[in-house]
């Protein structure tokens, strides 16, 4: 018996890390030149809203628990291996067709969470470094990781509310 034409791919799936890999040397190499050049809490202005910082986030997105005492490290440690791990097992199992955007949200997600885990077991905080503000309003500061996340979160949510639907159409006329 053939198989159906949404098998699984494996490794081609995987394919996309070569999305994964250039925005996490990205993220390391930006925090590594920010490290250089500013002490942190040190502000360079570049437009009337934006501004290249050198903050440490010892927690999650927003320092969510940066002051909890240390154990945070651990467990966001923890939590970022573990999504990694777990995207990297989602992709095995994509369909080999029609699931681009999706993957291609999958590896930022990935980079991401690489990029600040490099930065938690080196560091035992993350740098972030990009921050906008309007007059004394600021969106708290973050990094090219950061921004892959928020990205490759963006892409999954417009696969899943608006592509996801096409697919199963699609499977749905092909099996009949």
């Amino acid at each position: 018996m053939s198989e159906p034409a949404q098998t699984r791919a494996g490794f081609r799936s995987l394919q996309w890390l070569w999305l994964t890999a250039p925005l996490v040397i990205l993220d390391q190499l930006t925090k590594w030149i920010v490290s250089l050049e500013l002490d942190e809490f040190d502000k360079i202005n570049i437009l009337p809203f934006f501004d290249l910082v050198r903050y440490h986030n010892e927690g999650a997105a927003f320092s969510f628990l940066a002051e909890a005492g240390g154990w945070q490290k651990y467990f966001f440690s923890s939590v970022a291996a573990l999504v990694s791990a777990g995207i990297l097992w989602y992709q095995w199992t994509l369909p080999r067709k029609g699931c681009r955007v999706l993957a291609a949200g999958l590896a930022m997600i990935l980079a991401g969470a690489i990029g600040n885990l490099i930065d938690r077991l080196l560091y035992g905080y993350v740098i972030d470094f990009l921050l906008l503000y309007y007059e004394d309003l600021a969106w708290p500061a973050f990094n090219v990781a950061d921004s892959a996340i928020t990205v490759g979160v963006a892409f999954v949510l417009f696969d899943g509310f608006f592509l996801e639907k096409h697919r199963r159409g699609q499977s749905t006329t092909e099996s009949a």
